[in-house]
């Protein structure tokens, strides 16, 4: 639970608190540094508030995800991967999230918004 409260609380893990992490372990920084990277729920770079996961596995790419994908990044200013420069939003896009009866799926946060479409874009992050 450590990495992830440090993650919840600054949206990435700072190389500092990996470091007093491994010191506070007795652990190398090695080891601290090889599960940070293992699990893709952690992240090194600074993330926004919130981050938006575009499902692009086969069911949500055969109903829109792409189109989806697209709408978010011309709204955003940003390409998948990315935070917007106001650290409000990161993009993402991911394998199948297992939610395939639900296609096309956008993850907010963690919550999963199943059947969605380009049109609910715009309320996601809050433009009307």
């Amino acid at each position: 639970m450590i990495l992830q409260d440090i993650q919840k609380e600054y949206h990435y893990l700072p190389c500092e608190a990996l470091k007093e992490v491994a010191s506070s372990l007795s652990l190398p920084l090695s080891k601290v540094f090889s599960v940070a990277t293992f699990y893709n729920a952690f992240s090194l770079q600074p993330r926004g508030e919130r981050t938006i996961r575009v499902c692009v596995g086969t069911a949500c790419h055969i109903r829109g995800a792409k189109q989806i994908q697209h709408q978010f990044e011309s709204l955003l200013g940003v390409k998948a991967g990315e935070t917007t420069k106001d650290m409000k939003f990161t993009l993402e896009v991911v394998g199948c999230v297992g939610a395939c009866a639900l296609a096309p799926v956008v993850i907010v946060d963690d919550k999963y918004n199943g059947s969605f479409n380009v049109s609910r874009v715009k309320r996601v992050i809050g433009k009307k």
